[in-house]
């Protein structure tokens, strides 16, 4: 399996409460298997779909702690990011630590208090499947600060970024990896900010995304399933998607990615 290149989102995993609830809600909404697992740091359990592994699900260490979809973004050298991201402004949560030969894992926060995590992959390099159905699509920053929040990314990750003219007004831009095009083809993340159309007491974040084949269908059986919609289903120029919370609270985005194309 390839690496993933400085700054790509390679990996997505759910701190829940209760893991074999979010396996009946994931398992039906996505299609997903799982292979039940321990790491020293407890249990994880790794999600696939058409036997390629995709996400994972892991029991909350604390019940105060949120309930998130975190996103990990990739880097050679844990270490060297960090240092990266304390000279940026950004704060360390979690010192890197060897996940069992997998990899090495870290966490951070940007300026604005967006949470992110650092992946230096070992035998598990991340995604073994992407952009298709049942697997992770796509990854937005929501950021009340983006004065502060483009420099920080930009500097840890070496990210370009393009302003993007949106019909509707929206402040929202896009980041590709060091040395490539800043366009569509080589986008592998984006930045909106949190204005005043956004409640008062949400906080800096990432939203994951999940392609499917039909959004709206999706939605339908995530609130069958206990879960909630939170911005019902709609189309934009890089295909239909709603943005969604699970039955225990964690929020997250599906979009079929084929919808741009009809």
């Amino acid at each position: 399996m390839a690496a993933f290149a400085e700054g790509v989102p390679c990996w997505t995993d759910a701190m829940l409460a209760d893991v074999e609830a979010g396996k009946r809600f994931y398992g039906e909404l996505f299609g997903w298997s799982f292979r039940p697992g321990d790491t020293a740091y407890g249990p994880y359990e790794q999600a696939s779909h058409d036997g390629k592994t995709v996400a994972a699900l892991t029991r909350k260490p604390d019940g105060r702690l949120p309930t998130v979809w975190n996103i990990y973004f990739a880097t050679a050298d844990a270490p060297a990011a960090l240092a990266k991201v304390r000279a940026a402004g950004g704060q360390v949560i979690m010192d890197p630590r060897p996940i069992d030969g997998l990899g090495t894992m870290a966490m951070a926060v940007d300026p604005g208090g967006a949470v992110f995590g650092l992946w230096q992959g070992g035998s598990h390099p991340g995604f073994a499947k992407q952009g298709r159905p049942g697997s992770y699509a796509w990854t937005e920053l929501y950021t009340r600060d983006k004065a502060k929040a483009d420099p920080f990314y930009e500097a840890v990750f070496g990210y370009g970024r393009q302003d993007l003219d949106t019909e509707d007004g929206t402040d929202f831009a896009m980041w590709a990896p060091a040395g490539r095009p800043v366009d569509v083809a080589n986008a592998v993340a984006g930045r909106g900010v949190i204005d005043g159309s956004f409640p008062a007491e949400l906080p800096a974040h990432f939203l994951v995304y999940f392609a499917v084949q039909d959004c709206d269908r999706a939605a339908g059986t995530a609130v069958r399933l206990g879960g909630r919609v939170v911005l019902e289903p709609e189309d934009t120029p890089y295909g239909r998607f709603s943005v969604l919370v699970d039955n225990q609270g964690a929020s997250f985005a599906v979009i079929d990615l084929a919808a741009a194309e009809r």
